[in-house]
C-alpha cells in the first residue's frame, strides 16, 4: 500500500499530510516534541492501518512540512481547529481519531470541552493525558537548545530501548527536523513568556471526562518514562465506556517501539 505525500492551504496556512488506504476515515495526530512530524510518528503504522481504512496523517502546525506559526494566547486551540478545519476540506464528516502524546491531549481537551469541534466517531489517546512527570527527561523535552546532543536526550526521554538514543542516524534525522527553517522557532517560541512571570503548569489530567459520548480507548507504554504508571486505566475509568490497554516493551511512543503490538490494539479496538 503506497503512502501518498500531500499538502493543501487550511484557511491560508500550507498543510501537509500523510494518506494511505481506503474505507473509513482514520486520522492520526502526531506528538508535540521537537523535531517530531506525522511521517516519523507514524510510518511504522500507516502500511497495517490502511490495509482497513483511509488513514490520513497531518503534520499539525509548527511541525513537519507544516506553516511555522504561533498563537501565543491558545495554541493548543489553534491546533485542534486547524485539524478540524482539515478534516472539513478532506471530506471527512466522521473519523476515528488516534493521538499520541500531545496529540492524545488535544484530543481529550476537544472531547471535554463544552463544543468539541473535532469530527470524532471514537478516539485512542496514546501516552497523552496523564500527570506528566517533572524529572530530567521532562527538561530534555521542554529546554531543548537545538544542539544534537539535547536530541539524543529527548530521544532516550521517549523510549525504552536504550538503542535509540545510541542509534547516531535515528537520532540525525530527527535532529535535522527540529532545526528545519522555522521548527524550533515556532515550537520554542510558544514556550516565551515575560520576565517575572511563572512557568505555566504542564497539562493536567483533570478534565470533564462526563462529557464524552464516544468510544474512548486510552493507551499507556509499560516503560513510559514520562508518565506514571496506571494513568491509562485511571482515566478510562471516569470515561462512559472508556477502555484502557498497556503496550509491555515501550515508552512515550508505542507506534514507533512496538508498532505490531499497537495495532493490533488499535485495530481489534475499531473493529
Amino acid at each position: 500500500m503506497s503512502i501518498e505525500d500531500r499538502t493543501i492551504v487550511v484557511d491560508g496556512l500550507a498543510t501537509h499530510f500523510l494518506e494511505a488506504g481506503e474505507g473509513d476515515p482514520v486520522v492520526l495526530l502526531h506528538g508535540g516534541e521537537f523535531g517530531v512530524s506525522a511521517e516519523i510518528a507514524w510510518e511504522k503504522i500507516i502500511p497495517t492501518l490502511s490495509q482497513q481504512y483511509r488513514v490520513l496523517a497531518p503534520d499539525m502546525l509548527g511541525f513537519g512540512d507544516s506553516a511555522k506559526v504561533v498563537d501565543f494566547t491558545d495554541g493548543r486551540g489553534m491546533r485542534i481547529r486547524h485539524i478540524a478545519r482539515f478534516c472539513e476540506l478532506v471530506g471527512i464528516g466522521s473519523a476515528h481519531f488516534v493521538g499520541n502524546s500531545m496529540g492524545a491531549i488535544n484530543l481529550l481537551v476537544d472531547l471535554t470541552s463544552a463544543a468539541p469541534v473535532l469530527p470524532v466517531r471514537s478516539a485512542v489517546t496514546i501516552c497523552g493525558g496523564g500527570e506528566i512527570q517533572k524529572n530530567r527527561h521532562t527538561t530534555a523535552l521542554y529546554e531543548y537548545d537545538a544542539s544534537f546532543e539535547a536530541m539524543r536526550a529527548i530521544v532516550e526521554a521517549l523510549f525504552l530501548d536504550s538503542s535509540y538514543p545510541a542509534d547516531e542516524e535515528y537520532v540525525r534525522r530527527r535532529y535535522d527536523s527540529s532545526i528545519a527553517p522555522g521548527a524550533w522557532e515556532s515550537l520554542a517560541a510558544a514556550r516565551f513568556r515575560r520576565p517575572g512571570l511563572e512557568a505555566p503548569p504542564t497539562p493536567s489530567s483533570t478534565r470533564a471526562y462526563e462529557r464524552i459520548d464516544v468510544p474512548v480507548l486510552v493507551v499507556e507504554g509499560a516503560g513510559d518514562k514520562l508518565l506514571p504508571a496506571g494513568w491509562a486505566a485511571e482515566i478510562a475509568g471516569q470515561i462512559t465506556g472508556g477502555r484502557s490497554a498497556v503496550v509491555d516493551g515501550a515508552g512515550h511512543c508505542p507506534q514507533i517501539e512496538q508498532p505490531e503490538a499497537l495495532a493490533k490494539i488499535l485495530l481489534d479496538f475499531l473493529a
